[in-house]
């Protein structure tokens, strides 16, 4: 008899996290399982990659209420003469306002505010799985009924005292904790020790197969650039520093290279990272691109890929570049070391502009250096599609 699974992750949009969901649902054997997936934002780009096998779920009430704009949704209030859903979007719209928060205090707001509004799935699941921290790993631990839960953590999990409290109350209701890299374990049991015995390791999962496949099919640079073409993907947000980015990319150019700087993403810093652009006189230097459903062919057309991020889980899309044998440069955030070996497959440097700027110039200047980066890539182990063994055991 087939387990039943639901999985649970804020949307399917082009982000680390989210595409190793997808290739993990690509590689479970369906044979054996029944898959469930709910989102909480629908219409992200990787949702055409999710098997046919996989059932996903209509969206939440809340979540089609949320996506209309406030005229509609009042009107739709009046209508059904139900104001709940318009006092919940409203009370979160005005507990994110008081000041610039981060994701954790963004999700304890969502749910304090709208989670007496979320209906509970009907079913009862074998195992349900929060395959992000924050909501759905709230929504896992609140609304579905399940013989087991599992909770993913694809984050450096720090947390200030008031949300530590809060998220509490909600691990304390899963079986098992997932970190996707030994550093995110670590982090997480400095924030929760008392987990430490149901905290495993299963990293992001990587098929290299499908990373080279999708590399040969789809769009890539369409700009007949004949420069040095730099890379960097994700969410435009804090966390990935594309300030440090936008100012390398300054002092890149204070040294006349021919390069163009290009950026895979979309997210809440956008207007402030355009703004910033125009600002440095860098519009026709560093480009931002939107979302692309299919990322590799512009990571295999790339000469650098560069990560700037404060803070990852694991950092799926270096792993991705190396996967296309692609040098990177990438600022020493808490997991870098999982897979980067300095001067080997890469280049590890500060967190600032200028650290970036001195990297990227070492891989340009140095021909030596990047022949032999991109020889270890070619000889380096593609790929880690083996981590699903460790989600059979897990599940059981």
């Amino acid at each position: 008899m087939k387990k039943n699974l639901l999985f649970v992750i804020d949307s399917l949009e082009c982000a680390g996290a989210e595409k190793s969901l997808v290739t993990l649902l690509s590689l479970l054997d369906y044979s054996n399982y029944s898959v469930d997936l709910m989102l909480f934002g629908h219409g992200g780009a990787l949702e055409e990659l999710v098997p046919e096998e996989v059932n996903l779920l209509k969206p939440l009430k809340y979540t089609k209420f949320s996506s209309l704009n406030l005229k509609d949704a009042l009107g739709n209030s009046i209508r059904e003469m139900d104001f709940r859903l318009l006092a919940a979007r409203m009370k979160y719209s005005i507990g994110i306002r008081k000041k610039k928060y981060g994701n954790p205090q963004k999700a304890r707001i969502f749910w304090q505010s709208a989670s007496d509004v979320l209906e509970n799935n009907p079913k009862t699941y074998d195992i349900a799985i929060s395959y992000a921290q924050g909501v759905p790993t709230f929504y896992v631990a609140e609304k579905v009924k399940a013989k087991k839960k599992y909770a993913w953590v694809n984050v450096s999990y720090r947390l200030n005292e008031k949300d530590k409290r809060f998220q509490k109350k909600y691990y304390d209701q899963y079986d098992k904790i997932v970190a996707v890299s030994d550093s995110t374990k670590e982090i997480l049991v400095e924030t929760f020790p008392e987990y430490l015995g149901k905290i495993k390791v299963i990293y992001d999962i990587n098929n290299s197969e499908f990373i080279s496949d999708m590399a040969n099919i789809g769009r890539s640079y369409e700009d007949n650039f004949e420069g040095i073409r730099i890379l960097t993907i994700g969410r435009l947000a804090h966390q990935k520093g594309y300030d440090i980015a936008v100012d390398a990319c300054k002092k890149l150019k204070s040294k006349g290279i021919k390069f163009k700087w290009y950026a895979l993403g979309k997210g809440p810093l956008e207007d402030d990272i355009k703004a910033k652009i125009k600002e440095n006189n860098l519009i026709d230097d560093f480009i931002l691109l939107g979302v692309k459903a299919n990322p590799y062919p512009y990571i295999r057309d790339a000469n650098i890929y560069v990560q700037t991020s404060r803070f990852e889980g694991f950092g799926l899309a270096i792993a991705e570049a190396r996967m296309l044998n692609i040098p990177v440069v990438t600022t020493r955030f808490d997991a870098v070391y999982n897979q980067m070996l300095e001067g080997k497959n890469g280049i590890v440097v500060d967190m600032d502009a200028e650290a970036v700027c001195e990297g990227i110039l070492k891989l340009i200047n140095d021909s030596n250096l990047r022949k032999n980066i991109i020889e270890y890539l070619q000889s380096e182990k593609k790929g880690n599609v083996e981590e699903i063994e460790k989600f059979y055991q897990l599940i059981g």
